[in-house]
């Protein structure tokens, strides 16, 4: 973040108006952090408890242009019939985004990110 660290106290505390949907491009969004085995939370489920319906994240290091092809093709898919971006179509869209990016960017890669929610 411009100001410093995005904490996961801050994101919980933060009063987001109809939070939708988040896209954590970061690594490791969704483990924990290993010098605090005993907190059940990481940042994508901190978006999912402030009230985000939908959050996308990775569970390990992925490769800054691997994020940008999945981030576009995800977005392309994401939206609907009337040229909208509709949250509520975000696991689908990443499906698609990463069944069309199969054969692009290596295996290891491919598994990288995870959606949570509706």
């Amino acid at each position: 973040m411009r100001d410093g660290p995005l904490m996961i106290k801050d994101i919980i505390r933060s009063h987001w108006q109809n939070p939708g949907f988040a896209f954590s491009s970061a690594c490791h969004t969704t483990v924990g952090d290993e010098r605090s085995p005993d907190e059940a939370i990481h940042l994508a489920a901190a978006m999912q408890f402030s009230g985000f319906c939908s959050v996308i994240g990775s569970i390990w290091s992925v490769n800054d242009e691997v994020t940008r092809q999945v981030a576009s093709a995800f977005y392309g898919n994401l939206v609907n019939g009337s040229g909208r971006l509709d949250s509520t179509r975000a696991a689908v869209a990443l499906h698609k985004a990463m069944k069309s990016l199969r054969k692009k960017i290596p295996l290891e890669q491919q598994i990288v990110f995870v959606h949570m929610g509706v």
